[in-house]
């Protein structure tokens, strides 16, 4: 009789001998034959129930160890260029492993999502547990959904949070990661999907609650996978940085600079200093002089620091919390410049005609110190007579010839002709706990504009001069409209009784032409609104295509390398080509130029979904408690299956689903967009005045369901039933279609 093994002897053998642990595999080193292998079923029944093996199908393995084959999902590159790969099927009770894949050259190429069945062996002495080779790839990128979890008896669903995800989860009693009912979970798809019945899903990370105030911010994070900690060994280089030293700078601490930022501004990475020009040859003309913080000194190429701001893209910023492209020792501190403490920049002084046209610049490598950190409203109320102790001893010599200057730029704007759109800023007030106190519309002063003018100067400045040096750079770029985009301006703007010119090259000026005739009147709103949603959305591009919005030639992004690594690159290559250090654009950023531009252009519409998505539901939450309730509106939107609504009060954006419309057929047409009753004759417009009702405010998708009450003070129109209660059909109302086109456009110009 073969002596029976301990449980521990088991273990050690299924640790040593991971390719080797079904059933007779153990019997067979253990000499264990006949009837002896009763004992041994006993045993290993034993250790599943306590948990120390997991079963799978006729092998036992530890359940906190990977079994040697299994499905990976692979991940995106890290920031060393390493591919790691997460496990599928992860049960263990301890922190899931990091799985290292490591291709060979006769391995067919993976990308991230991809899923692979792998070989895993575990490795000692890493930062990882185990190395990956590809055995084969057996699907790519899972569809991922982020949503509340419902618990049922065996397992559970997943309500997703999208607005325009109807569509629940089914989730496996085996894959809900212990989440509880009513928790935010993130999951991906489990399987392929079927044509009938619900999608299945894995739960794959436990956010919390999702009522919590600071969860509305948080949610959007993952879901729009923004990178939000930052690795060991960037926080360790970042806080082994020193001061920047003087060194060969330029020493400009003896200019009385300024920063001018939001109240609850933390970083200040701009300052600027203006003064009367005292060349005989330039009467009335200014010198302004705008510094921005030497980032690029800290975060050099190919560093820890660098290969995460690359990698991040751009800060986001939402009411609650800010996700930093970079450490705060460095956006906080050594990179902001603070009143009274020297700080190493990049500045560029530029000399202004009395029309505010830029006559010359020069840049430099310089160190200044800041005289005063001041904000928008104590500048603005010590220009216009009511300065607070600090901004009134600060007025003559530095805060009066800030504004002298940008007088004289105004002259320049006006003969330049940017577009000019009136679209007031929300701005979403929070308590401690992180709930919505109020939401109000941002001031929009002077200050603001003198700021903005000056950092245009300066991003116009620093494009010229790499184009004078014949350095590359990201270039800032935006495209004029399609003649599609203009062609749904023009219909909105003949429907509200405006002319928008054809058959010319479009300029900016025809736009703001457009604007001024809709300034004042009911569609002033609803023209800036349409006008904005005509333009291509900006992107960074290492071609020069220019800026058609600002009407420049040359532009790029100079003045925030705290916040957007496009401003580093082009600090980077100020620096090569002025020979002022080391630390300049490096071979391989020149190399990567393009692939970075579309990669930082990405980044940046991801910062602008999430930020737009957590306006929403803050908004969403905000109302919830006002349900019910009847709100003023204008209609900013209109699409076959409802209307869209953007409220007085708030500016947030609500829907009217079509089948909740009268009790009609209503036809929508594309080209006008408009939507017409096709037994009334009712007719729908943009930009018409509405009262609407809140039916539903939802804060968890940000989505608000309204109900149409009024359109332009009259109530909405019943309409007529056909047979069985339904809605006369499209023919009832074909006739109408055609003329209505004709009769609407005629009466909206009599309006």
């Amino acid at each position: 009789m073969a002596r029976i093994p301990s449980k521990t002897e088991i273990l050690d053998w299924i640790a040593d001998n991971p390719g080797l642990t079904a059933k007779r595999d153990i019997a067979k080193a253990f000499g264990i034959k006949g009837a002896d292998r009763i004992e041994l079923k006993r045993l290993l029944k034993e250790l599943e129930a306590e948990g120390t093996l997991e079963r799978r199908r006729k092998t036992y393995r530890d359940p906190d160890k990977l079994p040697p084959v299994t499905i990976l999902t692979i991940l995106p590159p890290d920031r060393n260029g390493d591919q790691f790969a997460k496990a599928m099927e992860w049960q263990g009770e301890g922190p899931e492993p990091r799985v290292l894949f490591s291709p060979r050259k006769a391995d067919a190429p993976v990308a991230e999502g991809d899923r692979i069945l792998a070989r895993v062996n575990e490795v000692r002495g890493e930062d990882y547990q185990y190395e990956a080779r590809l055995i084969r790839k057996i699907g790519a990128n899972p569809h991922k959904v982020i949503g509340i979890f419902r618990k049922a008896t065996e397992g559970g669903r997943i309500v997703p949070i999208d607005k325009g995800s109807e569509k629940e989860w089914l989730v496996a009693a085996d894959a809900t990661q212990g989440a509880k009912d009513g928790e935010l979970v993130e999951a991906e798809q489990a399987g392929p999907k079927g044509r009938m019945g619900l999608p299945k899903a894995r739960i794959i990370e436990r956010l919390g609650d999702p009522s919590a105030p600071r969860a509305v911010s948080l949610i959007a994070i993952h879901q729009h996978g923004i990178p939000d900690d930052f690795p060991d060994a960037v926080i360790e280089e970042a806080d082994a940085m020193k001061p920047a030293p003087l060194g060969d700078r330029e020493d400009l601490r003896h200019l009385p600079f300024v920063t001018i930022d939001p109240a609850d501004a933390r970083d200040h990475d701009d300052a600027c200093y203006a003064h009367p020009d005292e060349d005989p040859k330039n009467q009335g003309g200014h010198i302004v002089w705008v510094a921005i913080a030497d980032v690029a000194h800290y975060v050099t190429p190919g560093s820890a620091l660098d290969r995460e701001a690359r990698h991040r893209g751009n800060s986001t910023y939402f009411p609650d919390r800010v996700v930093p492209m970079l450490p705060d020792r460095l956006s906080g501190d050594l990179c902001s410049l603070h009143e009274g403490v020297a700080r190493a920049v990049l500045a560029v002084w530029m000399k202004l005609d009395s029309k505010g046209r830029k006559v010359s610049h020069r840049f430099t490598r310089a160190m200044i110190k800041s005289v005063a950190s001041l904000n928008y409203t104590e500048v603005q109320d010590a220009q216009d007579g009511n300065p607070n102790e600090r901004c009134a001893e600060l007025l003559p010599e530095m805060i009066a010839p800030l504004y002298a200057a940008y007088e004289a730029t105004k002259t320049a704007r006006a003969m330049r002709q940017p577009l000019d759109l009136d679209l007031p800023e929300r701005k979403i007030v929070l308590n401690e706990e992180g709930e919505v106190l109020s939401v109000a519309f941002k001031d929009r002063l002077d200050a603001h504009r003198l700021i903005e003018e000056f950092m245009i100067l300066a991003n116009v400045a620093a494009a010229e001069e790499l184009i004078r040096l014949r350095r590359p750079l990201l270039f800032r770029v935006h495209e004029e409209p399609s003649p599609d985009k203009l062609d749904a301006l023009r219909e909105v703007a003949v429907a509200s009784g405006f002319t928008l010119a054809k058959g010319q090259v479009l300029r900016t000026e025809h736009l703001n032409k457009l604007l001024a005739q809709a300034e004042g009147t009911d569609f002033d709103e609803l023209l800036n609104i349409t006008t904005l949603r005509s333009m291509t959305q900006a992107y960074y591009n290492a071609e020069n295509f220019g800026h058609f919005g600002l009407a420049l030639k040359n532009y790029a992004h100079f003045t925030s390398p705290i916040r957007r690594y496009s401003d580093l690159i082009v600090h980077r290559a100020l620096i090569l080509g002025h020979s002022w250090g080391e630390d300049g654009l490096s071979p391989q950023d020149i190399e990567m130029l393009e692939e970075t531009a579309k990669h930082i252009s990405d980044t940046e519409r991801r910062s602008m979904a999430a930020e737009r998505d957590t306006t929403d539901r803050y908004l969403a939450s905000y109302l919830s408690e006002r349900v019910g309730n009847e709100f003023t509106g204008r209609i900013s939107g209109i699409a076959r299956f409802g209307l869209f609504v953007k409220l007085d009060e708030t500016g947030a954006d609500g829907i009217i689903p079509i089948r909740t419309l009268g009790r009609e057929f209503f036809h929508y047409d594309q080209k006008s967009q408009t939507l017409m009753g096709a037994d009334t004759g009712t007719v729908i417009g943009m930009g018409q005045r509405v009262t609407v009702r809140l039916a539903e405010a939802v804060p968890v998708t940000g989505g608000l369901m309204l109900e149409l009450l009024e359109i332009e003070g009259a109530p909405m129109a019943a309409g007529a039933l056909g047979r069985r209660g339904k809605p006369i059909g499209r023919r009832a109302g074909a006739a109408r279609i055609k003329a209505g086109k004709t009769r609407r456009k005629v009466e909206r110009r009599r309006k």
